[in-house]
């Protein structure tokens, strides 16, 4: 990214004169491009070259330092694409090093299998970050992922966590690099996310934070995620009876900056989520609003509860009439260029591009999971 010096005026007050404004560049990030997948401390691991995709359709978050629900893990484990430690938001400041603590044993005992091991660090600007990052890498890095940053607002913040990561992974003698996931919280974030995924090699992926990114705007609702029921559009009157009932239509108040989250990762070969929703009774509205996230490209979203994990699955797994149907049209478009009718509809060369997302996606979450690769009939 480049900025554009800016023109002085002179003493009077009087605007300076257009022919004579300086148009003079200056890089913002000045590294080359050469040195973007080198190692930032001496012994660390390199960074990876792309980004691995693994079945990532749920984050299931757990409290470490909650005994009754640490003993829980053993069976949940194993129904998560990915179970992540919270240290942040939801532990009490009392409990923050008994979290940690729990968390590094958790690491130790508990068998992940094929499920991903992730923690939430506390934000960078809390009186707990450091010492999360260094105990996590330090005492049991190798057993980890991802590290979940939240409230991050600018790319600053990411080279600033790439840096320490390094350096704690060269001390810790680690093999490979830890990836960075960034939570979306506040507007400046927002405004920042094309630079935040493209401010480091590490960066897995992001997740949209829409309670603290809804107090963050002054948004007008109390609600964790989903929709409002004053945020509508309305039909137009009846021109007969103008004193008639009119329809309305509730509104995604995410939608915006889901889709604005979707194109920045795409852009730099991350993935997005959609984080939490936080009426936990309210089934229905979670899987439309889940449903919403895997339509617009997000892989997976945050569970808080076990009835979520479930929803999760199912939505941002492919339908199989779904898949059946992408097969179909991949076979019938032989070498994938041209158009022709299937079923009476048209398909060309885009709709082989769609097909394949779909039957890749298919394939990836049937290998982990083999009741959808009997559903497949893969």
């Amino acid at each position: 990214m480049k900025g554009t010096q800016a023109p002085s005026w002179s003493g009077d007050g009087t605007p300076p004169n257009p022919s004579e404004v300086s148009t003079t560049t200056y890089p913002y990030n000045v590294r080359s491009a050469k040195d973007f997948f080198k190692p930032l401390a001496v012994g660390a691991p390199e960074p990876l070259r792309e980004i691995p995709f693994r079945p990532s359709r749920m984050i299931h978050f757990f409290p470490p330092s909650n005994e009754k629900m640490v003993a829980k893990l053993g069976d949940i484990v194993p129904t998560v694409d990915i179970i992540l430690g919270n240290l942040e938001d939801g532990v009490p400041a009392s409990d923050k090093e008994a979290a940690r603590a729990g968390l590094v044993k958790v690491a130790k005992t508990v068998p992940m299998g094929t499920t991903q091991l992730w923690t939430r660090v506390n934000s960078l600007d809390s009186p707990w970050a450091l010492d999360d990052l260094s105990t996590i890498v330090t005492e049991v890095g190798d057993k980890f992922d991802v590290i979940m940053i939240p409230k991050v607002e600018g790319p600053e913040d990411i080279h600033f966590v790439d840096r320490l990561l390094a350096q704690l992974e060269a001390k810790a003698g680690l093999k490979k690099p830890l990836l960075i996931h960034a939570i979306l919280e506040t507007a400046r974030g927002v405004a920042n996310v094309e630079e935040i995924c493209g401010a480091s090699p590490r960066m897995q992926g992001l997740s949209l934070g829409p309670a603290d990114l809804a107090a963050n705007r002054r948004m007008k609702t109390t609600r964790v995620g989903g929709g409002h029921p004053d945020y509508v559009v309305r039909q137009d009157p009846d021109a007969a009876n103008a004193d008639a009932p009119r329809a309305t239509y509730q509104q995604d108040l995410w939608h915006y900056t889901m889709a604005r989250m979707v194109d920045a990762c795409v852009m730099h070969g991350i993935l997005p989520f959609y984080g939490p929703f936080g009426d936990i009774k309210d089934v229905v509205a979670c899987e439309d609003q889940f449903r919403n996230a895997y339509l617009l490209g997000c892989v997976g979203a945050w569970s808080l509860h076990p009835t979520q994990i479930d929803i999760a699955r199912r939505v941002f797994s492919p339908r199989a009439s779904d898949v059946a149907h992408a097969m179909r049209v991949i076979e019938a478009m032989g070498d994938g260029t041209g158009a022709i009718m299937l079923d009476g509809k048209m398909e060309d060369d885009a709709s082989v591009k769609q097909c394949r997302v779909v039957v890749q996606l298919a394939r990836e979450l049937a290998a982990r999971d083999p009741e959808l690769a009997k559903i497949y009939d893969f």
